[in-house]
């Protein structure tokens, strides 16, 4: 049964990443108090190039989005591979390697998302910056909250949005490592100055279990510089160390060839370096009484899926839409879990189904790999078949359901 016309319920949404303002978003839209709370002082900009495929374009299309982010498409044109020598083995198209499709998914900055979902929302819904959720007490019939900053509140639910790191989840459902799987891989990414003459394009460096990537939009804007190892078992001592980040990241780097000297520097000198373990979270249950994890924290797919903000665009759409169906809570969170779970799996292992062209972890993987780039009726017949066939199958794995008419 359909129940769209009851008193607003107060909703705290914990992160303003993707997830949390497409949430806002859609709750504001069915008539709901929202609230949306953010350690960071602002809405984050920049940040790398995401896609929004499939079923998250519809996504977005119903938000009224698409004209912002077709404005913000950057279009990616090739993706070039380069020997340990800095030599070129040779060129896709990215949606050869995603399983995108041409003129029609969307390419856009991080931080121009997040505006665009931003934008709409500052004069219609409560940000509170520079703050964190720092207890939940759910006693039932309602969640009350204490602040970091010292505030009291009490919602009827509250949504964690806040990340792979989530401190939502940590208050809720303990802490992280029993969710957490890690893949084997480290990464640094961080900007730098276009030196190299590059425009709407990535080259890709590579020796076994390690890759280095330039990654360009316009000519005139700063490049993005990717630095990517496997190591058996997380860097767990400098994640809170900047220095030891760099270090290390350095050591794993030492050669003098191709741009990697001018990355590794550009690594260093970086202010924006974020540094992190390619990983996932994966959770027997989404909700726990008046909690509900959304976006990464539920159920993160990693950056090397490529589908993370796309999930999220999807999972705040059907989290929305099923609150605004039910009048109760619990039934709405499992059905958003029934929906959502077999989608967010099928994304999720598109990062965790073979080695991957970008980052191939032995050497055997890695000349099968340039094999292939040298050869193009091979790429057409077998590097673009498998993998990407199975992302696009992935990224549209999920028909989006007619919920009520939002205001």
């Amino acid at each position: 049964m359909v129940h769209t016309s009851r008193p607003a319920r107060r909703v705290l949404i914990s992160g303003a990443s993707i997830a949390g303002p497409a949430l806002a978003h859609w709750l504001d839209r069915y008539g709901f108090e929202v609230t949306v709370v953010e350690k960071a002082a602002a809405v984050r900009g920049g940040g790398y190039p995401i896609d929004v495929r499939g079923t998250a374009r519809e996504a977005a299309d119903r938000m009224g989005l698409l004209p912002a982010l077709t404005k913000a498409h950057v279009d990616s044109q090739r993706v070039t591979f380069v020997d340990a020598a800095g030599e070129t083995v040779g060129s896709l198209q990215p949606e050869q390697l995603t399983g995108g499709a041409a003129g029609v998914d969307l390419e856009v900055r991080r931080g121009d998302l997040a505006d665009a979902l931003y934008a709409p929302l500052r004069e219609r819904v409560e940000f509170l910056f520079e703050d964190s959720i720092a207890t939940l007490d759910d006693t039932g019939d309602a969640v009350h909250v204490v602040f970091d900053s010292g505030l009291r509140r009490t919602f009827d639910l509250v949504v964690g949005a806040d990340g792979l790191h989530s401190n939502t989840r940590r208050l809720v459902f303990g802490p992280e490592e029993p969710f957490h799987r890690y893949l084997g891989r480290v990464f640094a990414g961080f900007t730098l100055p276009n030196e190299f003459g590059l425009a709407h394009e990535a080259v890709v460096w590579n020796e076994p279990g390690r890759s280095a990537v330039l990654y360009a939009h316009e000519p005139a804007d700063r490049l993005h510089g990717f630095l990517v190892f496997t190591r058996d078992t997380p860097p767990f001592d400098a994640f809170r160390d900047p220095r030891a980040q760099r270090d290390l990241v350095t050591a794993c780097f030492p050669e003098r060839v191709w741009h990697l000297p001018r990355l590794v520097e550009g690594m260093r000198e970086a202010d924006d370096l974020f540094f992190d373990v390619v990983s996932q979270i994966h959770m027997p249950a989404w909700s726990r009484g008046r909690v509900v994890l959304a976006g990464d924290a539920a159920h993160a797919t990693s950056f090397i899926s490529g589908q993370g903000s796309s999930v999220a665009l999807v999972g705040a759409y059907v989290l929305a839409g099923e609150l605004a169906t039910h009048a109760d809570h619990t039934d709405a969170f499992a059905a958003y879990e029934r929906r959502m779970r077999p989608f967010a799996e099928r994304n999720q292992a598109l990062a965790t189904g073979g080695g991957s062209a970008f980052t191939p972890a032995t050497r055997q993987e890695l000349d099968a790999r340039n094999a292939l780039l040298r050869d193009p009726e091979a790429v057409a017949r077998a590097l673009v078949t498998a993998s990407a066939r199975e992302g696009r199958a992935a990224h549209s794995s999920l028909e989006l359901p007619d919920y009520p008419r939002a205001a």
